[in-house]
């Protein structure tokens, strides 16, 4: 058993209960990110499917990476029930603390990705702009309206999933802004209660997920193969645009009814702590000195991370594994 694969899976499943952090990214800045679209790319292609029919279960158990898989699944399924629990209560608590935590976090992981980029060229800063308005602008734009129809949700989930693996664009929010977050999570709790449609449109999501995630891994595995410092500008330009999601002092522009029945923020103002009310535009607590260590705290984690990853990689990238 690897406990640090089991850790950096809990890392994930923590990023992905939080609107506008990515999985991703973790992935990434722990160093198992190209690891894990390889693997994900032979299990929804042709390599392990080939290799169970030629040489049975445990050659393609080992063409999949599986042992890796299951480890960071289980991980992320832990952290996504810490997430639950802690998170969920500290957001609702101190919410300037933690998207503080957050943005300390992205901003070291850009610095992390940025240092990859071996050559700088005209092309490679231009594409660095580029994914850096992409992703700011996808935290501005109005939500779209949602749908039921099949065909809608099938491509949300392909949009989605693809988000959910792109370092600095989290999955959830991609949802939120199509209109779809209610649409698919009220069908996923339709399914308990039996209401009409409800496995339609969770086989429809899963099913574009499933195509979105293997044409999306076999894209990236490529693109950081044959162009990677292009790769590494377009990923560190999301992580910047997505900095504007995190700011810890946002007042609530438009609200929604999320799939608990709770109002939650869709549009939101970057505001100074003074001027800051949250949700409910009451004033509240700003926490500035909390704020301040918080950040320092994440931008701290991430180099730790680095560290940590790279001197288990500069030896085995395989080490621990059962």
């Amino acid at each position: 058993m690897n406990v640090s694969i089991i850790l950096r899976g809990m890392a994930m499943g923590i990023a992905e209960a939080i609107p506008g952090v990515s999985g991703g990214t973790i992935a990434f800045i722990t160093g198992i990110y190209e690891r894990l679209l390889q693997s994900i790319g032979s299990i929804l292609g042709t390599t392990v499917a080939g290799t169970f029919r030629r040489e049975g279960f445990r050659p393609a158990w080992r063409a999949a990476d599986g042992a890796f898989l299951l480890q960071l699944a289980g991980g992320m399924v832990v952290g996504l029930g810490f997430a639950v629990v802690v998170i969920a209560w500290l957001l609702e608590n101190y919410p300037t603390v933690v998207w503080a935590f957050f943005f300390g976090l992205i901003i070291s992981s850009a610095i992390y990705v940025g240092r990859q980029i071996h050559r700088w060229s005209p092309t490679v800063v231009t594409l660095l702009i580029v994914g850096a308005v992409v992703a700011y602008l996808l935290t501005t734009i109005n939500p779209l309206a949602g749908s039921t129809s099949p065909i809608i949700v099938f491509f949300s989930g392909m949009i989605a999933i693809s988000a959910l693996i792109l370092p600095g664009v989290s999955g959830s929010f991609i949802l939120v802004l199509l209109g779809m977050y209610t649409v698919v999570f009220g069908a996923v709790r339709g399914l308990a209660t039996g209401e009409d449609g409800a496995i339609l449109t969770v086989l429809c999501f899963g099913a574009g997920c499933l195509i979105g995630l293997a044409a999306f891994a076999k894209l990236l595995t490529w693109t950081f193969k044959t162009y990677p410092d292009p790769t590494f500008a377009i990923l560190t330009g999301f992580m910047i645009g997505s900095l504007n999601k995190l700011w810890p002092w946002r007042n609530a522009i438009t609200t929604r009814v999320d799939s608990k029945g709770e109002l939650v923020p869709v549009l939101e103002a970057n505001v100074l702590p003074g001027n800051y009310t949250g949700i409910d535009n009451v004033p509240d607590p700003p926490y500035v000195l909390a704020v301040i260590l918080s950040v320092i705290a994440g931008l701290a984690i991430v180099f730790l991370l680095e560290a940590s990853a790279s001197s288990k990689e500069a030896t085995d990238p395989y080490a621990g594994e059962p």
